[in-house]
């Protein structure tokens, strides 16, 4: 599932580049971005000094890039397609995929006769 990150400095990636997010995650849920690292060109974005203890880190591939002014500054949009290790809805995906893959598989062979005993050859005579 693809994710859309919101910082506010300009950071031109283009479509394609691998990038690092690192996010903290407050007490209320909301995420937001401490630090963006194109792993292309190695430049890195910071919105804070340092990154907080206890933030995550996940990369993905850059789908698409927006860069527009606001009143407080210029801020970019990035969405991203989550790879890696870090990618946990991707694994979740997956694991259901497998398991619909497998109930299809166990009714084909319950609809399509595959676990049945074929008939024995009766003896030829000559």
């Amino acid at each position: 599932m693809d994710r859309t990150i919101t910082i506010s400095v300009p950071a031109p990636i283009p479509h394609g580049h691998r990038v690092e997010v690192v996010e903290r995650v407050d007490d209320s849920g909301t995420r937001s971005v401490v630090v963006l690292h194109d792993l292309e060109t190695r430049v890195r974005y910071r919105q804070e000094a340092t990154p907080a203890a206890g933030a995550a880190t996940w990369t993905g591939r850059v789908i698409e890039c927006v860069i527009a002014p606001t009143r407080g500054g210029v801020t970019t949009t990035l969405l991203i397609e989550p790879t890696g290790p870090g990618s946990a809805e991707a694994d979740i995906a997956l694991r259901g995929a497998d398991a619909a893959a497998d109930a299809a598989r166990d009714e084909a062979l319950r609809w399509g006769g595959a676990d049945t005993v074929p008939e024995p050859e009766p003896p030829r005579f000559w």
